[in-house]
């Protein structure tokens, strides 16, 4: 989700998109179930009560435009310079400029490759609900989508960030793998040590990664994927100091939200990614005393 970014590093935008898709009853009480788990035990969690339904009828000719806009945008950068993983991810699920995906057709395709399923929401999460739907392989997807006045650079979460963004990796094993297994981490430690640390992952490789794929340096982090300029600095600029990609050094980097990234790292592929995760998981849950929450779910 794109926003504001709060302690625990999500993007979690608490505004909401003034949208008639997400402007029901239903929607209401979904927000207020997410807003009342702020504080909840990670086992009292219930994300099926934080989700709402995409009346995909909704969107009007407006919404489609900014959708189509958009993505013919960032595909011009992307099809040379985004991450061969995000660009199959994105024909597995059919994305196009037609029109807004609809999650259902999303989500038949993604549970084929990967068992991942997106889920529309009306707005923010706190962050302990944000990875109790990641622990689940799910992941909560703001379904309304930015203004054509705001079509540059929105602080609030939207369609566009989350599925345009993140989900196509999400069709990829490995990555589905490593996000899931940081979902568990996040959702079970209550040690703010581990807190701000997996904080500074998920941003140094979700929201801002970059990878090494057939000689080149591609994007793949939704913030990367999902903003031209963004996009261009991270490749481009001579300002970016580009690391190699260590976990203990990414967890000890703090980082900046107001502004382009002036540092990044760099994997080699994903399954460094997936394994570095796995060893640093196994560590936290063991101390939270969860260590049988790495199983898969059934």
């Amino acid at each position: 989700m794109t926003g504001d970014t709060n302690a625990t590093g999500m993007d979690t935008g608490k505004g909401a998109i003034a949208s008639s898709v997400i402007d029901s009853e239903e929607a209401r009480r979904a927000q207020a179930a997410a807003d009342a788990s702020e504080n909840l035990p990670a086992s009292e969690i219930d994300i099926e009560s934080m989700k709402i339904t995409q009346h995909h009828d909704k969107y009007t000719a407006e919404d489609h435009e900014v959708w189509g806009t958009l993505f013919h945008k960032r595909m011009e950068q992307l099809t040379g310079e985004g991450s061969d993983v995000f660009l199959s991810g994105a024909k597995v699920i059919n994305l196009h400029p037609d029109h807004v995906p609809d999650l259902s057709d999303v989500n038949r395709r993604l549970n084929q490759c990967t068992g991942w399923s997106s889920h529309g929401v009306p707005g923010y999460l706190p962050a302990k609900a944000f990875f109790a739907f990641l622990a689940q392989r799910q992941f909560p997807t703001s379904i309304a989508i930015r203004p054509k006045t705001q079509m540059d650079y929105l602080p609030e979460p939207d369609i566009i960030h989350d599925v345009f963004g993140h989900v196509p990796l999400h069709a990829d094993p490995v990555f589905a793998d490593f996000l899931q297994t940081y979902g568990k981490a996040a959702l079970h430690t209550n040690n703010p040590m581990h807190t701000e640390r997996l904080a500074r992952l998920f941003w140094f490789t979700v929201e801002f990664g970059l990878i090494h794929e057939g000689g080149k340096l591609k994007l793949y982090g939704s913030g990367l994927i999902s903003s031209e300029g963004e996009g261009h600095h991270a490749l481009e600029s001579p300002k970016v100091d580009r690391r190699t990609f260590d976990l203990e050094r990414v967890c000890d980097t703090a980082f900046e939200i107001d502004h382009y990234q002036p540092i990044l790292y760099v994997l080699e592929s994903f399954e460094q990614l997936r394994d570095a995760m796995q060893t640093y998981a196994e560590r936290v849950l063991e101390e939270a005393g969860k260590a049988e929450t790495l199983s898969p779910v059934g």
